[in-house]
C-alpha cells in the first residue's frame, strides 16, 4: 500500500508541475502566432488546465479502469466549483465583469443537463460519447466566434495584462509545450497506477478514488491559478479557469473516455455525484450571472460552496469506511 501512496503523491506533484509548464508553453506559442488574448484565456488556459483530467481519464480507460476516468471528470467538476471557487472567493470575492463568461454560465448548466440525458440509462456507450464530443466541438466553435467578436471584453483585458508580464523565447516555449506534455503523460501513468492500487487495497470501487484523491489532484492547477488570479484582481480569469475546465471535463474528458471504453454508471454515482455536480452548477449560475446586476461570488456564497464540498467529501469517506 505504501508504494501506491508514494506513486500517487509523486504522480500528483509532477502532474501539477508538468501541467503548469504545458499551459504556459501553449499560451506563449499561441501568443507568438497572433492568437487573441481572449481566445488564449478561454481555449488555451481554460481548457489547457484540464489536460491532467484528460490524460488521466484516457489512460484509465485504456488500462481498463473506466471508473477512475468518470470519477476523475465529475469529481474534478465538483472540486472546481465547490473547493476552488469556494476557497478562492473566501480569500477574495469574485466579481464577474466579462460578458463572455456570463454567457458561458448558462451554457455550462445546459451541457450538464445534456450529460444527465446521455447517462440517464446508466450507460455511457460510444454513441453517447460521440454526442458529447460533437457538442464539445460546437462549444469550441462558439467560443472562437465570441473571442473574435469581443476583443475588448474584460477577460481579454485581464489576459492581455497577464501575458504582457511574461516573455518567453519561442524555442523555450516549444520546449515547455512538448516537455510538459511528455511529463504530463508519464506522471498520469504513475498516478493511475497508484490510484488503482489504493482502490484494490482498500477494497473500494475505483470510481471512489477517482472522485476524491485523483479528482482533487488533477484540479490543483486550477486551484493555484484561480487563487493567484483572484489575488491579482483578475477575478474573470479565476472564474474562466473553472468554467473552461468544467466544460472540457463534462464533454471532452468524458467523451474521450467513453469512446475508448464504454462505461456502465452505477445508480448511486448518477444520483449522488452527478446530482451534486448539477446542483453546484446551478448555484454557480445564480451566483455568477447577477441577472440585472453585476455577478459576484461573495465570501458568504464562497463559504456555502466550500461547506458543500466538505460535507460531500465527508460523506464519501464515510461510504469508504463502510
Amino acid at each position: 500500500m505504501l508504494t501506491f501512496i508514494i506513486a500517487v503523491i509523486v504522480g500528483l506533484v509532477f502532474l501539477v508541475l508538468s501541467a503548469d509548464k504545458f499551459v504556459e508553453g501553449a499560451s506563449s506559442v499561441a501568443r507568438y502566432y497572433g492568437m487573441s488574448p481572449l481566445l488564449i484565456g478561454m481555449v488555451i488556459i481554460g481548457f489547457g488546465t484540464s489536460a491532467p483530467e484528460m490524460v488521466v481519464s484516457a489512460l484509465s480507460s485504456i488500462q481498463g479502469n473506466p471508473g477512475i476516468a468518470i470519477g476523475n471528470a465529475y469529481g474534478s467538476n465538483i472540486a472546481n466549483i465547490a473547493l476552488i471557487l469556494g476557497l478562492t472567493s473566501l480569500i477574495v470575492p469574485i466579481s464577474v465583469h466579462s460578458q463572455v463568461l456570463k454567457k458561458e454560465l448558462p451554457i455550462l448548466l445546459f451541457i450538464t443537463v445534456v450529460s444527465i440525458g446521455v447517462l440517464i440509462d446508466l450507460n455511457l456507450s460510444r454513441f453517447d460519447a460521440v454526442i458529447l464530443l460533437i457538442t464539445f466541438i460546437g462549444i469550441i466553435g462558439w467560443t472562437i466566434r465570441e473571442g473574435l467578436r469581443n476583443k475588448k471584453d474584460a477577460l481579454a483585458k485581464e489576459i492581455e495584462i497577464e501575458l504582457s508580464n511574461t516573455h518567453i523565447p519561442i524555442k523555450k516555449s516549444y520546449l515547455m509545450l512538448v516537455g510538459g506534455l511528455i511529463f504530463l503523460i508519464l506522471s498520469s501513468r504513475l498516478l493511475v497506477y497508484g490510484a488503482v492500487g489504493i482502490a484494490h487495497g482498500l477494497g473500494v470501487s475505483d470510481i471512489i478514488v477517482g472522485l476524491t484523491v485523483v479528482a482533487v489532484g488533477t484540479s490543483l492547477p486550477e486551484l493555484a491559478s484561480s487563487i493567484i488570479a483572484a489575488r491579482k484582481g483578475e477575478s474573470d480569469i479565476a472564474l474562466g479557469n473553472v468554467l473552461g475546465s468544467n466544460l472540457f471535463n463534462t464533454l471532452a474528458v468524458v467523451g474521450i473516455s467513453g469512446v475508448i471504453h464504454p462505461i456502465i454508471i452505477e445508480k448511486e454515482i448518477f444520483f449522488r455525484d452527478i446530482g451534486v455536480m448539477s446542483i453546484l452548477t446551478l448555484s454557480l449560475l445564480l451566483f455568477g450571472s447577477g441577472f440585472k446586476k453585476q455577478g459576484k461570488i461573495s465570501r458568504v456564497e464562497g463559504g456555502f460552496l466550500l461547506t458543500s464540498y466538505i460535507v460531500y467529501t465527508v460523506y464519501l469517506i464515510t461510504t469508504i469506511a463502510k
